[in-house]
């Protein structure tokens, strides 16, 4: 078999009825990049004068900035776009001050992008045995803002793929966001937004949180749909907090059902650190997401690609000293077929990559993700959790 190279793809050559078969491929894929701060000290600033797909619309600015821009008032009410349309105001998050030079982490540039690298080493290495390319799509968990994103796609090992982003702020306490990068060329977006997910803690406040990120448009031709998650933590306890996953899988079931209504052939990722393995009630019970290809339906359209790897005990993360696979990728039934070969997008891999340097080596956390922190003391790891990769593949008949 001699093997081409084919729009970015790994192509693969035969001969079948006197035609010349090529295989295209794609991998979609994430990655948790674990607190990926800048060095800067920030709040948020909400101009709602603009667009609320502009990214000026809410984003992250220098502390000493603040005091160049009009703020209309000091907010006190819920915080959700659309009440900040017409209001310029500034919000300020719980770990502003943690990932300084002088803040109890001592950030500084050095390890900023010591960070930035090993981050774009396992983007780069994503699917690549099977493609020959960084991957076409990458969702980021734990981002700051925008500008973190920017420095990922600017790194050496993943600039010549010319990606795209996709980020909005979310008001999460924290200040903890979630970025789409894509490959300009393959993926053409034609529609973007952040849904709310939208919990409340125990005496009836909202708890913010991050929405989902919905990114529409056509991956190499093909219509596709991608949802971007990030669910409320376990923080309190898995049964104190199964409400607030539940919702998030509400929200995210929604907008999949709302999708193929729309378009009946797209093709669905939902992917995300979703805080529950596959057999928990948010995936199995409020999203409906099916462990088997056997149980895909119309009325059970999305299959869990990770189900069967939690069954033979893989996991992506140790949480509380116990492994949980948290992060998962599920597909709409149109992106698997039992043929071995489509003439359109389907399933050909799913995994987590877990290769011998993302796994530390000894101690009491052998086994486990080597992860970017301990305690207030970079480690210069990777990531708390193992990335996860999907590869869809299709036949090219010239």
């Amino acid at each position: 078999m001699k093997k081409l190279l084919f729009l970015f793809a790994v192509i693969s050559t035969t001969l079948a009825f006197g035609q010349q078969r090529k295989v295209q491929r794609a991998a979609v894929a994430f990655m948790n990049v674990e607190n990926l701060w800048d060095t800067i000290p920030s709040a948020d600033y909400i101009d709602g004068t603009k667009d609320v797909h502009n990214p000026a619309f809410h984003r992250s600015v220098p502390l000493d900035s603040l005091k160049y821009l009009e703020v209309t008032e000091e907010y006190k009410g819920e915080w959700t776009d659309d009440l900040l349309i017409g209001k310029k105001v500034v919000r300020r998050q719980i770990l502003s001050d943690d990932f300084t030079v002088n803040g109890p982490k001592n950030w500084d540039t050095k390890k900023y992008n010591q960070k930035l690298g090993n981050i774009a080493r396992v983007i780069s290495e994503l699917g690549r045995q099977y493609t020959n390319d960084n991957p076409a799509v990458v969702g980021l968990l734990e981002v700051e803002n925008r500008q973190v994103v920017q420095d990922i796609i600017k790194q050496p090992l993943l600039a010549k793929s010319n990606y795209g982003i996709v980020h909005y702020n979310s008001y999460d306490a924290r200040g903890i966001d979630i970025a789409l990068i894509y490959q300009k060329g393959r993926l053409k977006v034609t529609e973007t937004y952040s849904k709310d997910v939208k919990i409340f803690n125990d005496e009836g406040r909202r708890s913010y949180t991050r929405g989902v990120l919905v990114v529409k448009g056509f991956l190499d031709g093909e219509r596709v749909g991608i949802f971007l998650n990030h669910w409320p933590s376990r923080s309190g306890g898995e049964a104190a907090t199964i409400a607030r996953r539940a919702a998030a899988a509400k929200v995210l079931k929604e907008e999949m059902d709302k999708a193929r209504a729309e378009y009946p052939e797209i093709k669905l990722f939902a992917m995300g650190d979703f805080n529950d393995d596959p057999v928990s009630p948010s995936l199995k019970k409020h999203l409906g997401a099916v462990g088997e290809p056997s149980q895909l339906s119309e009325k059970t359209p999305y299959y869990n690609l990770m189900y069967k790897l939690y069954k033979a005990g893989v996991a992506s993360l140790a949480y509380r000293d116990a492994p949980n696979l948290f992060d998962q990728i599920i597909i709409s039934k149109n992106l698997y077929s039992t043929d071995k070969l489509t003439k359109t997008y389907s399933l050909y891999k799913a995994e987590i990559y877990a290769p011998s340097y993302l796994v530390n080596p000894s101690g009491q956390w052998k086994g486990y993700p080597l992860r970017s922190w301990d305690g207030d003391r970079f480690t210069n790891g990777f990531s708390d959790h193992f990335p996860a990769v999907s590869v869809v593949q299709r036949e090219v008949t010239q």
